[in-house]
């Protein structure tokens, strides 16, 4: 067995896991964020309600650049008081028992390569969509992380004068249209064309982000994740549109585009982390 944790801006979510099941889940709402003190105790707490003392490790995955072999994390988006963190040391003096930390992203495409979508798929590229754009990359099997754990930040790459994240993410919809990405897909299901069209337009962008990846990564499987994926359906054939001038037509009917179905699939591949 085994303890995975998503830790978010917002929400911490742990879980005691056994061969890609959750047997034991908790959620936490993150609050006096400014505070280092008290987001560590909180992130304690959770992990104490879940803790069984035959577990093999902790796996922790959270939203920042991680120094992975010794577990400092650094700038943790939107937890203002996680600047620099030592998390590794002051989890393992508290529970006694190795913690392993990585990047959310990348967690999420260990969960899906092993127990969701991506299984029988190598290369993977794993791509949350949401408030941010991020990458978490397998290839060979293994986690391809580079050597500050900063492979696959597709988000920050240049593209129309602003940035990859810029168009393709939640931004999008509240920059181009002054709205929330869950609000235009609401709209849109009802028909209303101005929220119709700006899914197709984020789909185009979208669409040129799939080809970065690809053209990097050349994988067999992409797997799409975070809250925006949930409107798939609203920008997957602009998307597919976009990808039509793609360089290598062949490779591309090969690459599969999928969308996860396990909401706590970032939990699993945390846990995964622990050998």
């Amino acid at each position: 067995m085994r303890i995975g944790v998503d830790l978010g801006g917002t929400n911490i979510r742990a879980a005691l896991c056994s061969e890609g099941n959750i047997i034991n889940q908790q959620n936490h709402e993150l609050v006096h964020k400014e505070s280092l003190e008290e987001t560590l105790e909180q992130l304690k707490t959770l992990l104490h309600a879940v803790f069984h003392p035959e577990i093999k490790g902790i796996g922790i995955g959270v939203p920042s650049v991680v120094d992975i072999q010794h577990g400092i994390v650094y700038n943790v988006t939107n937890i203002p008081s996680w600047k620099r963190v030592e998390l590794k040391d002051y989890l393992e003096k508290e529970f006694q028992v190795p913690v392993y930390i990585n990047n959310d992203v990348n967690c999420f495409a260990l969960g899906e390569y092993h127990y969701g979508m991506a299984r029988g798929y190598d290369p993977v590229v794993g791509l949350a969509i949401g408030t941010g754009l991020g990458a978490g990359i397998i290839t060979d099997g293994k986690l391809f992380t580079g050597a500050n754990c900063g492979a696959g930040e597709v988000g920050p790459m240049p593209y129309l004068g602003k940035t990859l994240e810029y168009y393709c993410s939640g931004n999008f919809f509240k920059v181009f249209w002054q709205s929330s990405a869950r609000e235009m897909a609401e709209q849109a299901g009802q028909g209303k064309p101005a929220a119709i069209r700006a899914w197709e337009e984020f789909g185009h962008h979208f669409g040129n982000a799939i080809k970065i990846v690809a053209y990097a990564y050349d994988p067999q499987a992409i797997i799409l994740g975070g809250s925006i994926s949930r409107a798939f359906h609203l920008f997957e054939k602009s998307m597919y549109r976009s990808l039509t001038d793609f360089e290598f037509p062949e490779s591309l009917k090969k690459l599969k585009i999928l969308v996860t179905a396990n909401p706590d699939i970032t939990i699993l591949g945390a846990a995964s982390l622990v050998p």
